[in-house]
């Protein structure tokens, strides 16, 4: 059974750094695109990152291009959110989940079929 869980959260100042994991478990596992989302208190979840299954291809929402770099290691089956300039407004809870397929800007949450539990991001000085 598919399984992602999410680490590296935590509290950071504002202009610092953070890398995220999400590590799973399945052989399959580099044949899913990773995305990386994340949730105010009072907002819908917003998509911020995907990776395809090898690692070729990369989207960026707008909030995070230039900041937030995607990675992964399928031989470790583990894809790394580095977080970078960390603003007031980057704080949530950061979830990663995994889709059938490489989609690009279309973070629609349906298609994301396995989910961590999130990570806490606070950026606070």
């Amino acid at each position: 059974q598919w399984q992602l869980v999410e680490s590296g959260g935590g509290l950071v100042q504002p202009g610092g750094s953070l890398t995220l994991s999400c590590a799973g478990a399945e052989h399959t596992f580099e044949y899913y695109a990773i995305g990386w989302f994340r949730q105010v208190p009072g907002k819908e979840r917003e998509g911020i990152s995907c990776i395809s299954g090898w690692g070729d291809k990369a989207h960026y929402s707008d909030s995070v291009k230039g900041r937030f770099t995607i990675s992964r290691d399928n031989a470790k089956k583990t894809v790394y959110l580095q977080m970078t300039a960390l603003k007031p407004e980057d704080p949530g809870v950061y979830y990663c989940a995994a889709a059938s397929e490489y989609r690009g800007d279309r973070y629609h949450e349906e298609v994301y079929y396995f989910w961590g539990q999130g990570t806490q991001v606070t950026v606070s000085s």
